[in-house]
């Protein structure tokens, strides 16, 4: 009898949890169930280049392999490429000493690094920056075999880990800039500088915020003329499929404010941190990118001759029941730098049939010769992408 009993309540106990997660909804609420639907790694002999569709006139070849995890780039006037990596470790050189437009040596610079994630050049000086501090490696071209240890220029960013991986780049103020993630999906923190853009001087000193509100930019540029930020950044978790659009900004002025964790997308308030708020008193996205295609790397349209356009790549969403991203994406801008349309540029990483994935676009950088490189830190590769012509 209590074995029946027991069988019997099973039973129930199945069809009342089939029917709490029926259609990935909680009873008729809005909110989805959250979905993880991570890119899968498949060992493959060669990548399918073949698969990757570019606009007409463009091609698609491998600049580097086996850069393990190759994530943010910086190419020194003298051309040699450095990359760095998140969960490697590592920071690498890269030199193609023939011309033949692909890479022939490879330096390891750093091993064992905390998130070594950005990588930043000036006066021959290569800046690394790992999620609490910053390090220099000072006339580093002189010395790819044997670097030594760097200069700490800067440790104390915060000890968080959650969007603590770190993006730098040197503006047209010749300040190193470097963004604090926030240390969590969507929470208000305490400290002002998390869920920030900051900058410094290039001897880490007079480290200040200058834009607040963003969630976890992994990439930014400057106009070529007017000097403005442009940066990605990265919507929340958890909210469903098509909630909230990741998102490009634009930063006109310092100590503006783009709405995190208060409203996502520029229009939309979040339902904790959000009560008694505006969204109107925030500054909305120059333009709403989809929703977990997660942005990082971009840059200005510059093959054959410089367009007012922004290239991005999208490293592609874990938290959405059908893949987005996973390609590099282009927004088009108006006279007074206004989107004047998004839409794909390289497509193919993502097969849209299968829901499977072979590749990751991470940052973006140009070469001398007008061709592109991209980086990806799932494929291991450095692609370069080239312009022939129509």
């Amino acid at each position: 009898m209590k074995k029946l009993l027991y069988i019997l309540l099973t039973i129930i106990a199945i069809l009342l949890v089939d029917t709490f997660l029926l259609n990935g909804k909680i009873f008729g609420l809005k909110e989805s169930i959250p979905t993880v639907n991570k890119a899968e790694k498949k060992e493959l002999s060669e990548l399918p280049l073949d698969k990757l569709v570019l606009p007409k006139g463009y091609k698609v070849s491998l600049y580097a392999e086996d850069v393990k995890n190759a994530r943010s780039m910086a190419l020194s006037p003298t051309g040699t490429l450095f990359v760095g990596t998140r969960q490697e470790g590592s920071v690498y050189a890269l030199k193609d000493t023939n011309g033949d437009n692909k890479v022939d040596k490879k330096y390891i610079l750093m091993e064992g690094g905390s998130m070594p994630n950005g990588v930043a050049i000036r006066n021959g000086d290569l800046y690394v920056a790992e999620y609490t501090r910053i390090l220099k490696f000072t006339d580093i071209e002189s010395k790819l075999d044997n670097p030594g240890d760097p200069e700490v220029i800067y440790d104390k960013f915060p000890d968080e880990k959650h969007h603590g991986w770190k993006f730098i780049a040197f503006g047209p103020d010749d300040k190193l800039y470097v963004p604090v993630g926030a240390p969590c999906n969507i929470c208000e923190s305490e400290d002002e500088i998390f869920g920030s853009i900051t900058r410094m001087n290039p001897d880490g000193s007079d480290l200040e915020i200058i834009q607040t509100g963003v969630r976890n930019t992994v990439g930014f540029t400057w106009h070529p003329e007017t000097s403005e930020l442009f940066f990605t950044d990265n919507g929340g978790d958890m909210m469903g499929d098509d909630l909230p659009a990741c998102e490009l900004n634009k930063a006109s002025s310092t100590k503006m404010n783009f709405g995190y964790p208060y409203c996502h997308q520029g229009d939309t308030l979040d339902e904790k941190y959000g009560k008694g708020k505006d969204c109107a008193d925030y500054t909305k996205p120059l333009q709403k990118l989809g929703a977990h295609v997660a942005p990082l790397g971009c840059e200005f349209y510059n093959f054959s001759q410089p367009k007012n356009s922004l290239l991005i790549a999208e490293h592609g969403s874990w938290n959405r029941s059908k893949k987005s991203g996973y390609k590099i994406s282009v927004v088009d801008l108006d006279e007074n730098n206004k989107s004047a349309g998004y839409k794909d540029f390289i497509t193919g990483w993502l097969d849209e049939a299968t829901d499977e994935v072979w590749g990751r676009p991470v940052d973006l950088e140009w070469m001398p010769d007008g061709s592109l490189l991209i980086s990806d830190d799932f494929a291991d590769v450095i692609y370069r992408v080239s312009y022939a012509g129509a």
